[in-house]
């Protein structure tokens, strides 16, 4: 039984090599805690109990990595030229000048956003706020360029 102990400890190391334990939703922890109880239960010597839950967990881990990398279809968006007023609301927030360069609009987004990010303090509506008009100043420089 201690190679379904060797196969969950096989399984953990790929979730980690993969990098999917850093996007586990709560689905995906439980299974892996069942699959962690799976194993305790066949190393014990019951494994009637045990390998059920891992055999479990190992399908369901299959399923989920197949279904991860078929290709999603999604819906192209239109670009949208933004105008004049929204713009200009931007700049004024940002405070940078209307011939700003791509590398000044990042440079004042920067030393906006650390005063207002929310882990100093801040709010998110207002860094979203902040990351909001950096896009879309971005947006309209390279509109400008094409």
């Amino acid at each position: 039984m201690g190679w379904l102990a060797l196969l969950l400890a096989g399984l953990a190391i790929w979730l980690i090599w993969t990098g999917r334990l850093q996007r586990m939703t709560a689905k995906d922890g439980m299974i892996l805690g069942a699959a962690l109880v799976g194993a305790v239960l066949a190393a014990k010597g019951k494994p009637a109990v045990g390998a059920p839950l891992l055999i479990g967990a190992a399908l369901f881990f299959a399923r989920q990595g197949n279904a991860r990398s078929r290709p999603r279809k999604r819906a192209a968006t239109p670009p949208t030229s933004p105008n004049a007023a929204e713009v200009s609301k931007a700049r004024a927030l940002l405070g940078v000048a209307p011939d700003s360069d791509a590398k000044a609009i990042r440079a004042a987004h920067r030393r906006l956003i650390a005063s207002v990010h929310p882990d100093k303090g801040g709010t998110e509506a207002l860094a979203a706020e902040i990351n909001a008009a950096r896009d879309l100043l971005l947006a309209d420089q390279k509109q400008k360029q094409q």
